[in-house]
């Protein structure tokens, strides 16, 4: 193949490539615009659309660290085409899902798609791009393209919605993902595969007790947290979570590497990057149910208003880098969470009563606060790794952070859910309404229908109560992870401030913070 063809194949493996991620990433987001039209539509509450959010983001957390294993044992092509395939296919299922249950499902399957075809991505682009410099920069474009589907898929997905339906969030990703599948099987290298022992009891562990953790988490508000089925789930989950750790310590090829939590700088960024992902992506799922219920935003008003925090984010990344590079990772790292903390506290000060410009302040601390501590947290990491590690660290950043939004949807839910419950039986009480009604107004579809559907034809005062126990419940939650944020920031400084100095790299040996630099460019 000439010169010519060789670069058109290259550009295009890059677009195949990128194109994934950039879908990847943005399902984990775009999907919160479009919760309350679910609610409406689906008759879903929190607890239902907790479900949508957590299908896709548990399933890809507990499967992404496999899906690597997998990609290294039966071809990294392989994998990625596959699932790709699967993303697709879930997104057609979510796309013509009638129930709530069926959303879930084809969510995840999404979340299977995504785990088996992200691990594989960088190692097919370093394949590709052979030349130190053109990976560089190749590298920096995928990395910019995954960080751009995070941050503007609400931009994306609130247009859709108010003139698509809620469907057009997962049909976009079907003719896409169809090309992609074509596209790569012909333009991607073939990676002879490589004999590698795979995890699975690990995997079976994690996945099971994850899946129970969050059951009980969602559904305790709403069966009760004495229920037999809450209490035992929640059980089990801590059973098999701590075989899961124990195992892991013993196997010499682990799915998640314990032992790098023995580093108090790897420790510290660690914990910033699940952290962060607790309180954020928590955050960011209750909103749009907030903008859209209660304060009465379209889908496109709501994804507009998120805008500054999107702006920073492109603004704080770069910035951050610098920052990181001269004077290490601890500053803008620990700059980082105790800005996001003062958003999240900021933002719990506004009722259903606020205008946008009072609380517009909050939006650009959360996006600067976010865009400080993503780079650093893969340099404090990567750096302290030998080269040959990188992959491995890499990919226990990405496991954790997603696990972090995992558990701290499930998490604020469970604060949000309960004191909603406990304020909405106190405010139905005192305005007389009869007790065996209590439980179907509390149960309706709240946040995600005050605009309409359940709870839209309520007496005035009724809807008033309503409104105001979701609202009192998202203060609740958005306070607990400005406290978790804040104590965060205090132990990482630590953490980081007590950390041994690097060992210099040996003469042309690469140094795991310049690659760290490159993948965040």
């Amino acid at each position: 193949m000439g010169e010519p063809g060789t670069r058109r194949r290259k550009q295009l493996a890059l677009l195949t490539l990128c194109v994934a991620m950039f879908m990847a990433m943005l399902d984990n987001v775009v999907v919160n615009v479009a919760l309350p039209r679910i609610g409406q539509d689906l008759g879903a509450g929190v607890s239902g659309l907790q479900w949508v959010a957590e299908g896709y983001s548990l399933v890809y957390a507990a499967l992404v660290l496999t899906g690597g294993a997998l990609g290294d044992r039966h071809g990294r092509t392989r994998m990625f085409v596959l699932g790709l395939g699967l993303f697709t296919v879930g997104s057609a299922v979510a796309a013509l899902a009638g129930t709530i249950e069926v959303l879930v499902g084809g969510r995840t399957v999404q979340g299977v798609g995504a785990a088996l075809l992200t691990p594989g991505s960088l190692t097919l682009l370093s394949h590709v791009f052979t030349g130190e410099r053109e990976r560089a920069r190749a590298i920096g474009l995928w990395s910019g393209v995954s960080a751009l589907g995070l941050s503007i898929g609400p931009v994306i997905g609130g247009p859709m919605v108010e003139h698509l339906g809620w469907s057009s969030v997962f049909w976009i990703n079907v003719p896409i993902g169809v090309a992609g599948v074509v596209l790569a099987a012909k333009v991607l290298p073939g990676i002879p595969p490589r004999a590698r022992r795979i995890d699975f009891g690990g995997f079976v562990l994690s996945a099971a007790g994850l899946g129970l953790l969050v059951y009980a988490l969602i559904e305790g508000p709403t069966r009760g947290w004495s229920d037999p089925v809450v209490v035992g789930c929640g059980a089990v989950a801590l059973v098999l979570l701590v075989v899961f750790l124990l195992l892991e310590l013993r196997l010499a090829e682990p799915m998640l590497e314990l032992r790098l939590f023995r580093d108090g700088a790897l420790s510290a960024g660690l914990l910033s990057g699940f952290m962060v992902s607790f309180g954020m992506f928590g955050a960011m799922f209750f909103l749009p149910l907030l903008m859209q219920g209660v304060l009465g935003w379209s889908p496109s008003g709501a994804a507009y208003a998120g805008l500054p925090m999107t702006a920073m984010l492109v603004v704080a990344g770069p910035l951050s880098g610098r920052l990181a590079a001269r004077y290490g990772p601890r500053p803008p790292m620990v700059t980082g969470l105790v800005l996001c903390a003062i958003g999240l506290g900021g933002l719990s000060l506004y009722g259903d009563h606020a205008h946008y410009p009072e609380y517009l302040w909050t939006l650009f601390t959360l996006g600067f606060g976010m865009g400080l501590t993503f780079t650093p947290v893969s340099i404090a990491v990567l750096q302290r790794v030998a080269p040959a590690q990188t992959g491995m660290a890499s990919a226990t950043i990405n496991t954790l952070r997603e696990l972090g939004g995992v558990l701290g949807i499930a998490v604020l839910g469970a604060l949000l859910t309960n004191r909603m419950s406990d304020r909405l039986t106190a405010a139905l009480h005192r305005l007389g309404v009869p007790a065996e009604a209590v439980g179907s107004i509390g149960g309706a579809p709240t946040g995600a229908a005050h605009g309409g559907g359940a709870t839209g034809t309520l007496p005035a005062p009724v809807q008033h109560a309503v409104d105001g126990a979701f609202v009192d419940g998202i203060h609740l939650a958005l306070r607990c992870g400005s406290a978790v944020l804040a104590v965060t920031a205090v132990l990482v400084a630590v953490l980081l401030g007590r950390a041994r100095p690097l060992t210099p790299a040996a003469p042309g040996e690469p140094r795991a913070a310049d690659l760290a630099e490159a993948r965040s460019a």
